[in-house]
């Protein structure tokens, strides 16, 4: 069994910042799509020849993207560098490696994007690829933070069946897929193939004419989906772990989250895809999607309380394990 790690605090503060820098780079890149700026600057690794282009129209975004992306790589280096000498924990040390490797990868499938001209396949794959890191990172930060480096799981009550860990863990791969479906709609030019809402084309459910309207209504059915598990999530949590601030906290988060990201998305479509809404829209995603994981990785790190055990009757055998009472036999 490997030893509780002590808590290190600049380690924590430094593995939250990367988590802050992974946000900003999914906001930048949401910035290029949303101004249409992926092939503003036509070339890779270089821009335009040069280290460091005019920063003039979309090559302020898509150059800014770059920044972001190299300052985020080098910190993640830094980080598994850190992690891989100082973390006594062999699967936190690995999740270190697994960002690193994530976040060269992630350059990789960045670079092919401008070289194959934005094929959409890519595309999706590296916007899905980037909250995955995010996933790593929020992780990481958790797996460091002084609840989580102590050594002694809090203990829940009883929690009933599925166990809270298991229903945060659907959530949040609900919230995954959600955001792979948007991540299709935006890279396959779907976000106004049903221009109207709350409805489609006037009807609840819109005939499907072409894969577009397929992707953008699935996103939709989606939405409430990812809405009904997280007031699920959250009322389990507000029946049975009330007194858990640090389960409350992430609940009630995730359902004033999803609130703000149903009204982004029909200002998205309101709005004929605005830069500010459609940006926030991956932003607040993004967020949905590290507020489960935290809420799942926090109730997997508490065990259940034992279930009460009734008074034995005369003669009964004791399990193995079980506590001695008053008068058993020896």
């Amino acid at each position: 069994m490997e030893r509780p790690a002590p808590f290190d605090r600049w380690r924590h503060r430094y593995a939250a910042a990367c988590g802050g820098a992974t946000l900003l780079l999914l906001a930048a890149g949401g910035l290029v799509t949303s101004t249409g700026s992926g092939l503003a600057v036509p070339d890779w690794p270089l821009s335009f020849g040069t280290i460091f282009p005019p920063m003039t129209g979309g090559v302020l975004f898509e150059h800014g993207h770059r920044l972001v992306a190299t300052a985020v790589g080098l910190m993640t280096a830094v980080l598994a560098g850190w992690f891989g000498r100082r973390e006594r924990r062999g699967w936190v040390r690995r999740l270190a490696y697994v960002a690193m490797a994530a976040v060269v990868a992630q350059g990789l499938l960045g670079g092919l994007t401008v070289l194959l001209r934005l094929p959409p396949a890519v595309s999706v794959l590296h916007a899905c690829l980037a909250q995955g890191f995010f996933c790593v990172v929020v992780v990481l930060a958790l797996a460091t933070a002084r609840g989580f480096t102590d050594g002694v799981p809090a203990r829940l009550g009883r929690d009933g069946a599925p166990p809270l860990w298991a229903l945060g863990a659907a959530t949040t791969g609900l919230v995954y897929g959600q955001l792979i479906l948007g991540a299709v709609m935006r890279h396959t030019g779907a976000g106004l193939a049903i221009p109207d809402v709350p409805l489609a084309f006037g009807r609840l459910v819109p005939p499907i004419l072409s894969f577009e309207i397929a992707v953008h209504f699935a996103h939709r059915v989606g939405a409430l989906l990812v809405a009904a598990a997280v007031l699920v999530l959250a009322g389990r949590v507000l029946r049975r772990h009330r007194a858990r601030p640090e389960l409350l906290r992430p609940a009630l988060l995730a359902v004033g989250l999803v609130t703000l990201q149903i009204g982004l998305g029909v200002a998205a479509v309101l709005t004929r895809l605005a830069v500010l809404p459609a940006t926030a829209h991956v932003v607040v995603g993004a967020l949905i999607l590290a507020t489960c994981l935290t809420l799942t990785v926090r109730a997997s790190r508490s065990r259940p309380a034992a279930a009460p055990q009734g008074p034995r009757t005369a003669g009964e055998t004791p399990r193995p394990g079980a506590p001695r009472t008053a008068g058993s036999p020896a």
